[in-house]
């Protein structure tokens, strides 16, 4: 059996997303909780995959679906595009999550007269990792190293942003940014105990089809 590989895997979500769309579900039927909704589709991801490649799934260790490849499937309602996110350390807001991500975005239909559900995609994004981090903090640190800023004016930037980090934590972090500038992350992420993705930016790029390390899968 062919070994998947992430080419592969980027080919085959824009695939399955056609694949799906027009399928009735009837366990789906009525339900409006979207983690229902978005177990469902990853199941179905894998039962694709399965039937044609050999990979490694992911696991409650791992923390994310295809840790070999090093992607994570998000799946998510159109009507707001979002989904929340281990928390790991403040960094991954400048440096990304640490893995890519694939984005389904769906609107789900219910049929009343077959009490069967229509999952209609309208997005399949890919995000490189680089690009996970959050829009506004990168977009700002890239401006402060762009005008000469050091690193005191990066800490008080941490400091103003209410990164979940202590003194020593925003020292280490600055020096780490003065040294490694941080790619402009694509994601809107909100603080909390779980990191809260927004995903309509990547969307509305994905659409314009102009930016590096956001790709629309579904044409």
């Amino acid at each position: 059996m062919q070994v998947l590989t992430l080419p592969l895997l980027k080919t085959e979500a824009g695939n399955f997303v056609v694949q799906l769309r027009d399928r009735q579900i009837a366990e789906l039927y009525g339900i409006t909780d979207g983690k229902a909704v978005g177990t469902y589709v990853e199941q179905a991801f894998n039962r694709y995959l399965t039937a044609k490649y050999s990979y490694t799934a992911g696991s409650a260790a791992s923390g994310i679906d295809f840790p070999e490849l090093e992607v994570d499937i998000k799946v998510t309602s159109i009507k707001q595009p979002q989904s929340s996110c281990p928390f790991r350390d403040a960094s991954q807001k400048v440096y990304g999550l640490g893995y890519h991500l694939i984005v389904f975005a769906y609107e789900k239909i219910d049929n009343h007269e077959s009490r069967a559900a229509v999952l209609n995609f309208q997005y399949a994004i890919f995000v490189e990792r680089d690009r996970t981090g959050d829009y506004q903090t990168t977009h700002w640190l890239r401006e402060i190293i762009r005008r000469n800023g050091n690193k005191d004016d990066v800490v008080a930037f941490l400091e103003d942003r209410n990164l979940p980090l202590d003194e020593m934590g925003r020292e280490t972090l600055a020096d780490r940014i003065m040294l490694q500038p941080p790619e402009q992350g694509y994601i809107t992420i909100s603080n909390a105990l779980q990191w809260r993705l927004q995903y309509r930016r990547i969307i509305e790029l994905a659409i314009a089809g102009t930016t590096s390390g956001v790709e629309n899968l579904h044409r």
